[in-house]
């Protein structure tokens, strides 16, 4: 294992060090509904207006793991991007590694030291001990105020993220996080590499927590949109969508086909994923209602939330665009 030597010069930027690691910045957490493997689909989709230069910000209200930000950050000319979730500790996550990514990579060592030396039994005391204390602490932290505390409680969150079962990032209706321990002989706790160049590409980013509509507010000229919502359940046992305390429902989804409306009317470009009624009910015309007006493109995801390897098939997503 590398030695971690901290940074010793405060003055330092990460801006010094990303051509050193100019890996390509990755989405920094596991994450259930992910997009990178979907990238190479979604390239094809993006409006032509990004790939000619000419759309300069752009939105994300559901972030989530980023995917779509980290390929649109690297390889098109946008200037600003703007990126919102309702989930506290996600935000925590994006704020901290854009701010002080320096000292969450010590915090990080340090958990990865300490787990890796331990024997499986330990390693499962360890987790569980870890996951107790990170829902106990989540009532001392104020999640609307930049503090030094949110530094090792990102660290924690980075942590259980990495080492609990298939990345499932969930939380009860509590608030609190309850995925089991996953089976890892060797987990990359700890991507220093990956963290600069995330907090590189995080300088152009406005961050904050708030609900998918507050991009009605910060909305300008030459945008592009990028909606990742919750996915609709396929199957009475496919309803997972508790990456926060939050539901969203078909309410919500109609709300959010609102909004797509609205901004569409505004002249921006819109482009949205949800998963695929179809693949279990042909008659299911759910989305093909609600998004009416708009292009409807389906692609092949193979998604890997069922715990049987078999069940992991592929399937169809939707995508929603205005162009």
């Amino acid at each position: 294992m590398k030695t971690y030597t901290p940074i010793k010069n405060k003055e330092t930027k990460v801006s010094d060090l990303f051509y050193e690691y100019k890996l390509g910045a990755k989405p920094f957490l596991k994450w259930v509904g992910g997009k990178r493997q979907l990238l190479s689909q979604f390239e094809a989709l993006y409006p032509i207006e990004l790939k000619l230069k000419k759309i300069k910000n752009y939105y994300e209200p559901f972030v989530g793991g980023g995917a779509i930000f980290f390929d649109v950050a690297q390889n098109y000319e946008v200037e600003n991007a703007f990126l919102y979730d309702i989930n506290d500790e996600l935000i925590l996550a994006y704020k901290v590694i854009q701010r002080d990514v320096f000292k969450l990579i010590e915090f990080l060592y340090r958990y990865e030291k300490q787990y890796k030396k331990l024997n499986e039994e330990k390693r499962k005391e360890y987790y569980y001990e870890l996951r107790e204390n990170y829902n106990l602490q989540r009532f001392n932290i104020d999640y609307n105020k930049y503090s030094e505390n949110w530094i090792p409680r990102v660290a924690q969150t980075i942590f259980l993220n990495k080492t609990c079962f298939n990345g499932l990032f969930r939380f009860n209706s509590k608030g609190g996080f309850n995925s089991p321990m996953g089976r890892y002989k060797n987990p990359k706790i700890l991507d220093e590499p990956n963290l600069l160049n995330v907090s590189k590409l995080l300088e152009i980013a406005t961050i904050k927590k708030a609900d998918f509509k507050e991009v009605k507010n910060d909305i300008k000229n030459n945008s592009f949109v990028y909606f990742d919502p919750p996915y609709r359940p396929i199957s009475k046992t496919s309803s997972f969508t508790s990456y926060s305390k939050f539901n969203f429902l078909d309410d919500e989804q109609l709300q959010l086909a609102s909004l797509f409306y609205e901004l569409d009317q505004q002249g921006h470009k819109l482009m949205l994923s949800n998963s695929d009624p179809k693949n279990t009910d042909p008659d299911d015309d759910f989305f093909e209602t609600i998004y009416a007006n708009y292009n409807i493109i389906r692609v092949d995801a193979k998604r890997s939330i069922n715990s049987n390897a078999n069940k992991r098939n592929s399937i169809k997503e939707i995508v929603v665009t205005n162009y």
